[in-house]
């Protein structure tokens, strides 16, 4: 049996983390909130996840920002990380895309459709 695969969720709402960490938990996975840019870096860097759930717009260093330093890292490179962002403006996701996000989610977004999304990216890893 493998062990669980380690999701990251970075976000600053407290509902909404509580109801991703439900929602993967039931799927199987592994869960490990960060409710600020600088506390997502740290959970990062302490044990890097199969994935990482990303808010755009948290406090401290912004989803941008970590992003940036996930994919500079030695170990960030190929992690998936999907960005959640009230920004829907075509600007915004271009930007991300370019910057290596996976994926992109406007919210409110479909927690179903989040998990569809992060199996399909997380399926594609050797």
């Amino acid at each position: 049996m493998t062990a669980p695969r380690r999701i990251l969720i970075a976000d600053d709402e407290p509902l909404l983390t509580e109801i991703l960490e439900f929602r993967l938990r039931a799927k199987g996975y592994e869960t490990v909130i960060a409710h600020d840019g600088r506390e997502a870096l740290a959970r990062f860097e302490e044990e890097p996840p199969a994935a990482v759930v990303l808010d755009a717009m948290m406090p401290v260093h912004d989803g941008m920002e970590v992003l940036r330093q996930i994919r500079a890292s030695e170990t960030g490179g190929d992690v998936p990380v999907i960005i959640l962002s009230a920004r829907r403006n075509e600007e915004d996701i271009v930007c991300a895309l370019e910057m290596g996000a996976s994926d992109y989610m406007v919210k409110p977004f479909l927690p179903e459709e989040l998990l569809v999304r992060l199996k399909r990216l997380l399926d594609a890893r050797p």
